[in-house]
């Protein structure tokens, strides 16, 4: 009986288990069927789209790889240039090694750092140049002068500093030390106690601030001379810039004239903006081409002038501006632009061939006429917006074309605008100066480190040769 009961059971158990083996199987009948009918479509759609690759590859030129002709390329920014070979350079543009003043040489070792053989005599692969500041303290030197006394005569000798030691009166500072001093504050336009604190973070040394201004009061005062010989370089030059600005002392108004030629600038503080200023700096004799703008202090000057045609094209730009869509004033504004650029062609071409002085008269003076002809209607209308730009013409007629007359004369002031730009900068951020020392001293050092920047010369070491040929041997007093 008990092996019946487990017949039963294992029967019943394999009934089951082949019921759910045909479930399965049919699933994955139906779910084949359609795995068939999806792979079956996206066949036809790969084919129609084979089909429509291919018409549209039939429509492309054919050639290069692929059957298919690539687009032509195009070298931008060189139409119609044909390749040609590069020019060799006379220098070439890499950066240039300093002379090294050391040489640290790094070696690996005698033995191989991987499997411990030995190495080979070492040779040298590369080299790598680091620029660097030393960290030395400022050098003090203590000059101690001995005296004797002679046995029969009795006179006492005091030993004398060779002509190499050199320092400026009873200053504690050097040469170079003052040099290094004016340069920061003049050329760079450090404010004296950002050089307080420089000084005292390279070398180590305090210096005051009030110590600061007696440096450069003593630099200016022994560079008038020097001072004297550029404001006479610039009474002999052949073309002048003038120019003034505002400039302040101890809060009081005043103005800081500006005279410079291509390789000169000198500077004077003054209270007044009169003619009487410009007058007394360039001198009686003076009979060089001034170039200012149209302020009236250079009047008086009977010599030939240009004024500034830079001045008066920011006029015409407002005039043009201001009335903005009116057609008579756009008319008038482009006529005298065009006189202006006939001028500028003019002076050119008459350059180029060296013409005489009286064809060069003659041109300027058609130019002239020319610019009358325009500004004429406007002279006596005083409503007209034009008037006030027409009377300018009328008044320095002669003064607008002297570029066209004298060959080297340049028909804008912009070179006394970028002499005294620095000046300006200076003025903004200190508010002027506190004493007419102080505006003496400026003015020597601005014309100073001016004329040498002009120059291309190094300020520090123009300024250290300035002090070194004014100062004298240290000698000391007697006893």
């Amino acid at each position: 009986m008990g092996r019946d009961v487990e017949y039963s059971i294992v029967n019943e158990f394999d009934i089951l288990s082949r019921e759910e083996l045909i479930g399965i199987i049919l699933k994955a009948q139906a779910a084949t069927q359609e795995s068939k009918a999806a792979i079956l479509a996206l066949t036809e759609r790969v084919a129609y789209l084979e089909k429509e690759n291919e018409a549209l590859r039939s429509q492309l030129p054919r050639g290069g790889a692929g059957g298919v002709a690539a687009p032509p390329f195009v070298r931008p920014n060189r139409k119609g240039r044909s390749e040609q070979p590069r020019k060799k350079r006379k220098k070439s543009f890499v950066r240039r090694r300093e002379t090294a003043t050391e040489e640290m040489v790094h070696v690996v070792g005698d033995r191989c750092p991987d499997c411990g053989g030995p190495l080979s005599e070492p040779w040298e692969h590369d080299r790598r140049q680091v620029i660097e500041i030393p960290i030395t303290p400022i050098g003090v030197i203590d000059h101690i002068i001995m005296a004797q006394r002679c046995g029969y005569c009795g006179k006492v000798h005091h030993a004398k500093v060779t002509d190499s030691e050199k320092v400026i009166g009873k200053h504690r500072f050097g040469i170079r030390f003052m040099s290094l001093v004016a340069t920061l504050s003049v050329g760079n336009r450090i404010p004296h106690r950002m050089i307080q604190k420089l000084l005292a973070g390279l070398y180590g040394v305090h210096v005051s601030v009030g110590g600061i201004s007696e440096i450069l009061h003593k630099v200016a005062q022994l560079g008038k001379g020097e001072t004297e010989k550029i404001l006479q370089e610039i009474r002999g030059s052949p073309v002048v810039h003038g120019d003034e600005t505002g400039w302040r002392e101890d809060g009081l108004n005043g103005y800081l004239w500006s005279f410079s030629t291509p390789r000169e600038r000198y500077f004077h503080r003054d209270k007044s903006r009169g003619h009487e200023v410009a007058k007394e700096i360039l001198g009686e004799e003076f009979a060089a081409a001034l170039v200012s703008d149209f302020y009236g202090g250079y009047n008086w000057y009977l010599g030939p002038k240009q004024r500034c045609w830079s001045h008066f094209k920011r006029d015409l730009d407002l005039l043009r501006e201001k009335h903005q869509g009116d057609l008579g004033i756009e008319r008038f504004v482009s006529s005298v632009l065009g006189v202006y650029r006939r001028g500028k062609k003019v002076a050119r071409a008459l350059g180029r061939r060296k013409a005489r002085m009286r064809e060069r008269n003659d041109l300027a003076s058609a130019l002239e006429s020319r610019l009358y002809e325009i500004v004429g209607p406007y002279i006596g209308d005083k409503d007209a917006p034009q008037h006030t730009l027409a009377k300018r013409v009328e008044r320095h007629g002669g003064e607008f074309f002297t570029f066209v007359r004298y060959e080297g004369v340049p028909s804008s002031n912009n070179a006394a605008e970028r002499a005294i730009r620095p000046a300006v900068t200076a003025r903004k951020i200190s508010g002027g100066t506190r004493s007419e020392k102080g505006s003496e001293t400026k003015s020597i050092l601005m014309t100073l480190f001016g004329t040498w920047t002009l120059r291309k010369a190094d300020p520090f070491q123009e300024c250290a040769r300035m002090l070194t040929e004014s100062c004298s041997t240290l000698v000391p007093s007697p006893a």
